[in-house]
């Protein structure tokens, strides 16, 4: 099971601003333009209001086209190159989001946001070793965001390093022990490594945070050898 950071973070904000002001990419829900305005706090109503519209039409080349307007009238509000890396991943064009996020992180370099979305696009493109560099690079900075050492697990179980991978979902747990994906992840990690009790563990915690996953992890416990 894929989770993007905004799958795991869509109400928790990686940048440290309220709850409802989460914001990440990738395999976001149908209908979440009140998310991604809740982002736009420095942005004036009318432009909000015109962000909500596109998002209701599913218009991201328009919505790409109006973000790219607004970053050449105001190249100093990161909302726009957030906006812009949204409506390009909703299209497929990864190194347009990447580009981006590129920009975001490069002018605001100690926006935890903007590494976690340049990591998720990475992923996104199937580049899962830049994402982890990505990763590492943020992390230097803030080594105990969960989120991020979440997304780091989930590249490296892109790439089945399932050692790596079992390692970064233990981390993201200690800062964070209420993540069902992280349990999840930690118990398909434990799982690939052949560590039945370890994966049972991540199972009993997930009954108490998560049934949906709990009954998942359950299943691939009882098909195990």
């Amino acid at each position: 099971m894929r989770r993007s950071l905004i799958t795991l973070v869509l109400c928790i904000s990686l940048a440290g601003c309220t709850p409802q002001a989460g914001l990440l990419m990738a395999a976001i829900p149908e209908g979440t333009g009140s998310v991604l305005l809740s982002q736009m706090q420095r942005v004036e109503d009318t432009n909000r209001r015109r962000v909500v519209e596109y998002e209701q039409r599913n218009d991201w080349k328009g919505l790409a086209a109006f973000a790219e307007e607004n970053i050449k009238l105001d190249p100093h509000t990161p909302d726009w190159l957030v906006v812009a890396g949204y409506a390009y991943t909703r299209l497929g064009q990864h190194d347009e989001a990447t580009r981006c996020y590129n920009e975001l992180v490069r002018t605001a370099p100690d926006n935890t946001l903007g590494w976690g979305l340049l990591a998720d696009s990475y992923r996104a493109a199937r580049q899962p070793q830049r994402a982890i560099m990505t990763l590492d690079q943020a992390l230097f900075v803030r080594p105990d965001d969960s989120r991020l050492l979440y997304l780091l697990g989930e590249n490296y179980a892109d790439m089945q390093r399932w050692d790596e991978a079992a390692r970064a979902y233990r981390q993201s747990l200690k800062s964070d022990a209420s993540s069902g994906p992280a349990w999840y992840g930690l118990g398909v990690a434990a799982l690939s490594l052949q560590r039945k009790d370890e994966a049972g563990e991540a199972a009993r915690a997930l009954e108490k945070i998560d049934q949906p996953l709990a009954k998942k992890l359950r299943g691939l416990l009882q098909s195990a050898p």
